[in-house]
């Protein structure tokens, strides 16, 4: 759910990017912070135990103009990838605006990204969320690996409702802003609406 800063005049919107253990979030969001305007953005923020990192930064995408005269400041957050850590994923969904599903494309990982999307849906819906109505796009990241599985399979496999999904290589920028700009359009969108 966005919160509405009213002396700032901004709505503030979270993106989570999700998806198994070393597919790819961190290095989405690492770029997207290298990449993105130094005055329009906050710190990269990385919280860390001994196994489990989640990363986070907040950014006002000047480009993306106003709704009812407010800017609109988007908070991206990487959840953990192991499945041992997913208290922290429940929490990190928490008020949760859009969704980026990070796959690995690599083929020994098709168990770990459906694992994957299968724990999203349930941490979603213990949030009181349903995976179908929340502003949601799928990067299949590692593109550029030979062992990678065809678009068509991953889109087969981890996209029957045909949700706006991007190829990726996320450590030269491939998608990553094509995914981020995907959920940002489709947040956005609700916005206009009005929310839930």
């Amino acid at each position: 759910m966005s919160f509405i800063n009213y002396s700032s005049r901004e709505i503030n919107c979270k993106i989570v990017y999700y998806g198994p253990g070393l597919c790819g979030k961190t290095t989405n969001l690492q770029y997207i912070y290298n990449k993105t305007n130094p005055e329009t953005k906050g710190k990269l923020i990385s919280l860390s135990t001994e196994t489990d990192r989640t990363l986070f930064f907040d950014f006002l995408p000047l480009s993306l103009g106003e709704i009812r005269g407010f800017k609109t400041r988007f908070h991206l957050y990487t959840v953990p990838g192991q499945v041992f850590y997913d208290a922290s994923r429940k929490l990190i969904l928490k008020g949760v605006d859009g969704v980026v599903f990070v796959a690995d494309s690599q083929v020994e990982r098709m168990e770990a990204n459906i694992e994957s999307m299968d724990n999203l849906r349930v941490n979603l819906a213990e949030q009181g969320y349903d995976l179908n109505k929340v502003p949601f796009v799928i990067q299949y990241n590692k593109r550029d690996l030979p062992n990678a599985v065809s678009e068509e399979e991953l889109r087969n496999v981890l996209n029957p409702r045909g949700v706006p999904d991007f190829p990726g290589v996320a450590p030269t920028g491939v998608g990553v802003f094509d995914t981020l700009k995907a959920v940002a359009k489709l947040v956005l969108t609700e916005l206009k609406k009005g929310g839930q």
